[in-house]
């Protein structure tokens, strides 16, 4: 197999990943609304980058808080 077929391969199995890991995103009502925090978001990018581990029992959360401007 040539290599250039592998990087063809390799790339259509990486968007079918991130494919299922937004609808699983989608299924767990995340695109409803925008998110509130960076938390909020960080959750919905980690949820589609888990891709099909979503469906074996993965459920990411993030947790993060933003730095303050001082004053």
């Amino acid at each position: 197999m040539g290599s250039q077929l592998r990087t063809r391969i390799a790339g259509l199995i990486f968007v079918v990943w991130l494919a299922i890991g937004a609808v699983a995103a989608g299924q767990r009502g995340y695109f409803a609304s925008e998110p509130q925090n960076c938390a909020g978001a960080a959750t919905v990018g980690v949820t589609a980058v888990a891709g099909p581990l979503n469906y074996v029992g993965l459920n990411p959360k993030v947790t993060c808080s933003l730095p303050q401007p001082s004053s």
